[in-house]
């Protein structure tokens, strides 16, 4: 049976008083309220907080196309087609029965039949009182812990076995638009009468998606319920509280994963006989390595996000070791590694990850690697080549008079269409030529040796170490990232009437020592981040999702 699932949202401006982010902080009306699809890590993150990490999540999942740089933002563009249900169907069902797997029954489902063969309405309701409160994201309304409940002992009855009813209702709610979208619902606000606000779920749902990228615990939910959400004092409470869990550095670790872009790491591939040592295993470990560098420097250690582009401090493994040219001690773990003094490789965008993933299948790239620094970390957009453009000349890297990157550069920007974007980028990018595609360092480029200075923005330096310098000292960087973050958290990019609050926020991020922790609370305690405006049309965002399971 085919029906189809229209949510309402309507919302204005969020009228509570909270803290704002920095001193004399502007209010912002907010944005329209969005109604965003689940990413892939966000539904393996929910199950595996609520189930339990060994839960195997098997299947295919429909991608999100990215939107300003976010796949976050991209998933208030997206709806859920026939296919692409019957894909999460599968995964629900797979899910569902892991469950109430006799391995792991006992300790998540909180009571026992009175006869396994048979239906048990008390337990089924316990359990999904419980599951599906962490599930929506908000406690269950009566008549739907009713449906649920009358769908598993109805599949029990019919199938001799209680735990298998509780596989068939649960299923069934893994497909769900309350499970699957993240709402903005909104409520009459009573402080301000013909106006709406965040209901305190929503609330709930968006701080908690900021920072730990998951479905709300069971403390925040409460907290919301009873309204501590609405009051400056508690809710800043709530988010220390947040800032202080170990979830932070799964939140931090998506954050990043999407703004880095790094989907990208499951279609990369490098030419086996060029790179020999770059295979799926090392690419693996390079996402990695790209993550646990920057939760130590972030989170552990505490330090400046500009210093993520200076930072000699890593971490290393066994198949990383074969790529980097280095010993490790221990190939078969994760080690602390600190590449020394003099060496071009400081920074993330040194590290094998980025370069790596900013280049040819079988040949480095300054433009890609320019091109990322651009848009990802300065958040600029590089206007897209002429479609007539013949690369030619820059991709011949056997060419036998340009025989490195930027003479072949140098003679291809020589066409007046080119020259203007290639000015922004390839200067970044030549800074990076002494790292190979698979990111290996090297002097020379067919024997003739690298130059490697470069320009970013007026700065001029002579190598990837200066490059790392002027990186970090770009008042684009931390405001990119900044913006990066208010968009991930509200899943939608923020509107030119926020302007001012993030540019309160840029200034409370300096003066902190732009510390991640701090950015992120400014952030999480701020009215702005929990405002929201009207759509156009007085009230209505629809979102179709197929479902069969009613």
């Amino acid at each position: 049976m085919r029906h189809f699932t229209t949510v309402a949202l309507t919302g204005v401006l969020l009228s509570v008083a909270l803290t704002g982010c920095g001193d004399n902080a502007p209010a912002s009306d907010g944005g329209p309220p969005v109604m965003r699809r689940l990413t892939e890590d966000q539904y393996r993150q929910i199950i595996a907080d609520v189930f339990g990490p060994d839960i195997v999540i098997g299947g295919r999942f429909d991608p999100i196309v990215r939107v300003d740089g976010l796949v976050s933002v991209g998933a208030g563009a997206t709806a859920i087609n026939s296919a692409a249900f019957e894909r999460y169907d599968t995964i629900g069902r797979s899910v569902a029965a892991q469950v109430v797997d006799p391995v792991r029954r006992d300790m998540l489902v909180p009571c026992r039949p009175a006869d396994p063969a048979k239906a048990d309405d008390a337990c089924a309701r316990q359990f999904f009182a419980g599951v599906g409160r962490l599930l929506f994201r908000r406690t269950l309304t009566e008549t739907e812990l009713a449906g649920y409940a009358a769908l598993a002992d109805d599949a029990a009855n019919r199938l001799g076995n209680f735990y298998v009813g509780i596989s068939a209702a649960l299923s069934a709610m893994l497909v769900r638009p309350e499970f699957l979208f993240i709402t903005d619902t909104t409520e009459p606000d009573p402080d301000r009468p013909g106006e709406v606000r965040l209901t305190a779920k929503a609330k709930a749902t968006r701080l908690s998606f900021l920072l730990w990228n998951t479905t709300p615990d069971d403390a925040l939910l409460t907290a919301a319920e009873q309204g501590q959400l609405d009051n400056a004092k508690d809710l800043a409470r709530h988010v220390d509280r947040m800032l202080a869990s170990p979830r932070l550095e799964a939140g931090v670790r998506a954050l990043f994963a999407d703004m880095l872009a790094f989907e990208s790491f499951e279609t990369l591939q490098k030419d086996p006989v060029i790179y020999p040592a770059l295979g799926l295993v090392a690419i693996e470990h390079s996402r990695e390595q790209l993550l646990r560098t920057i939760t130590d420097h972030l989170l552990v250690r505490g330090e400046g996000y500009p210093g993520l582009f200076t930072t000699r401090k890593t971490v290393m493994s066994g198949p990383l070791g074969l790529v980097y040219r280095v010993p490790v001690a221990d190939p078969d773990a994760w080690i602390d590694f600190e590449f020394p003094a003099g060496d071009q490789r400081v920074g993330i965008q040194a590290l094998i990850g980025f370069s790596a993933l900013h280049s040819h299948p079988g040949r480095s790239s300054a433009t890609l690697r320019g091109k990322a620094v651009r848009e990802i970390l300065m958040c600029q957009k590089v206007p897209d080549p002429p479609a007539n453009v013949d690369f030619t000349l820059v991709s011949d890297s056997t060419n036998p008079i340009h025989k490195t990157a930027r003479q072949r550069l140098d003679a291809h920007n020589t066409e007046p269409s080119c020259v203007g974007c290639h000015k922004l980028m390839d200067p970044i990018g030549l800074s990076l030529e002494t790292l190979d595609g698979a990111g290996q360092l090297r002097t020379t480029e067919n024997g003739v040796p690298i130059d490697v200075s470069g320009e970013l923005d007026g700065v001029a330096y002579s190598d990837a170490i200066g490059l790392g310098a002027a990186i970090a000292q770009n008042a684009a960087v931390p405001a990119c990232l900044v913006s990066r973050a208010v968009a991930y958290g509200l899943g939608r990019t923020p509107s030119t009437e926020e302007r001012a609050w993030l540019a309160a926020v840029e200034q409370r991020f300096a003066k902190d020592g732009y510390g991640l922790k701090s950015l992120l609370r400014a952030i999480a305690v701020s009215p702005s981040f929990y405002a929201v405006t009207p759509p156009a049309d007085a009230g209505t965002v629809a979102s179709v999702v197929e479902d069969k399971h009613s």
